[in-house]
Order: C-alpha cells, then structure tokens, then sequence
C-alpha cells in the first residue's frame, strides 16, 4: 500500500506535468491568437498596443484585403494544386509503402535507401534545375509546375510513414482475405487502405501545410497572376517601401482557416489506432 507521502509526489508531479503541458499550449496557440485580433486593428493600432485587444473592430479589414489581394483567385488555385497534389501523395505513397513494407524482392534495400535519401535532398536548392528542367518541356508557368515537384519531395516521407505503419498490421488479415478469393489489389483496396486511416491522415495534413504555405516554388514557377495562388496573394501587401500591416493581417487570418479546419477534422485519425484488435487470439 502506498504511503501518503508517495501519494502526494506522485499527485505533485501529476499537476506539474498539467502545468508545463498547459504552458506549452498556450504558447502554442498565442500567436494563433495574436494574429486574429490583429487582424481587426487598424495600423496605428497595431504599433501602438500590438498586444491589446482592438480599440474598434475593424472587420472591414478582412474584406478589404479578400478584395485587394485577389484572395478568392488565389484559394481556388491553392486548393486545386494542394488538393490534387496531396492526392498524387496518398496514392504513390501507400502503393510503394505497401509493396516495401510486404513483398521481399532483389535489390529492396537499395530501392528504399533511395527513396529514404530523398529526405536529405535541400528543397530550395533545387529550384533553379527544376527552372530549367520546366522551361525546357513546357510546364513552367502551369499546375503542373507546382503539383509535379510538392509530389516528389513529399513522396519519401510520405512512403517512410506508410511503409512503417503497414508493417505494423498483422498478416493473417491478408491472408484471410487472401482465402476469401482477394487479389493482391483487392486486399490493397478492401482491408490495408480502411485500417490506414490514421496514417492517411498524418500524411494529409503534413502535405497540406506544405503545399498550402509554399512560397518559393510559387514565386520561381508562376508569372501568370490568373494562376498565382495565396502565399503570393499575400505578398502584395507589402512591397519596398513599406508593408500595410492591418490588411496583411486580415489576409493572413484568413488564410490560416483552411489549415485549421483541416487540422480538426484530421486531429482524431492520427491518435486512432485502426489496427488494434483487428485480430482476437
């Protein structure tokens, strides 16, 4: 039986763990906060009390900067090249993390220490062979200058989760299927793919901020203002002579809700573990 003196460590700790795990979060989500009540000041406002609440709540901001900043162009764009590149993502990614994490094959070692090496390649430094590389086949200044590089450089973490996270599932439930009359595409697409939802899930939101908040393949690859998405939409708030704070602002907040409403959709699926129990012994 535990003495009360250990009972009350053990509560010590306890509340001091909520504490420091409180903390955290709260300066997790103070910026969150910061920029939405910036968002409704006016620019004295801003300089003057950055950390008050707005002295009027100047939601005209927000309509102002939608309007100026061309910002409804700009999302539908964002969303088609993060939607369909976040796509290409899922479906190459759990293919080849299927067929790693579950067939033996010659040369598999190699195949995954190349994927996995893709890792290690710096984003930004290749934006200039990616320049010339496009020019040359006539992608630059399209979709596809965008979609194409976001698929290739999410795709190795996108297969190191995948292949990590199928490994883990049981193959007896492949075998079952097997003996039910499945193939291996039926058994791809009937029993792995609904038990990978956690992962999915994970891999979605890691992609979508990426290509959400891209801003230097945007600006390198696209000239066409018809084809400018929102990370440039919000750079014409500020140019050599000075940044309009309140607009930039208010274009920002809006820009930040498509990431956290798809953050809380998702949040569940990563924490769920579809796996577990799927076999009684």
């Amino acid at each position: 039986m535990d003495s009360p003196g250990k009972k009350l460590t053990g509560r010590g700790l306890s509340l001091l763990g909520k504490l420091i795990l409180l903390g955290y979060a709260v300066g997790t989500l103070y910026p969150l906060y910061w920029l939405f009540i910036s968002a409704f000041k006016t620019n004295e406002d801003f300089f003057n009390n950055p950390y008050a609440l707005p002295k009027a709540w100047m939601s005209e901001n927000l309509f102002r900067a939608w309007d100026l900043g061309d910002m409804g162009r700009g999302m539908l764009n964002s969303t088609l090249v993060t939607v369909t590149s976040v796509i290409l993502t899922l479906v190459l990614g759990l293919l080849a993390g299927y067929v790693l994490s579950r067939f033996k094959f010659r040369f598999k070692k190699v195949v995954v220490v190349l994927f996995l090496a893709g890792l290690l390649i710096p984003i930004h430094s290749t934006l200039v062979p990616l320049f010339l590389m496009m020019k040359e086949v006539g992608l630059l200044d399209t979709y596809g200058a965008l979609i194409l590089p976001y698929t290739a450089f999410e795709l190795p973490i996108a297969i190191f989760l995948a292949m990590g996270y199928m490994a883990s599932i049981p193959k007896e439930i492949e075998e079952a299927a097997m003996i039910d009359g499945n193939g291996w595409w039926g058994i791809f697409g009937r029993v792995i793919f609904p038990l990978c939802t956690p992962i999915i899930a994970t891999i979605t939101i890691l992609a979508f901020l990426r290509f959400w908040n891209d801003f230097s393949f945007a600006l390198v690859f696209i000239n066409t203002q018809a084809l400018k998405t929102l990370p440039l939409s919000l750079a014409l708030f500020s140019d050599g002579f000075g940044t309009d704070y309140a607009l930039t602002m208010g274009a920002m907040a809006i820009a930040v809700i498509p990431t956290i409403v798809i953050y809380l959709i998702l949040q569940d699926q990563i924490m769920k573990g579809m796996v577990a129990g799927a076999i009684k012994g």
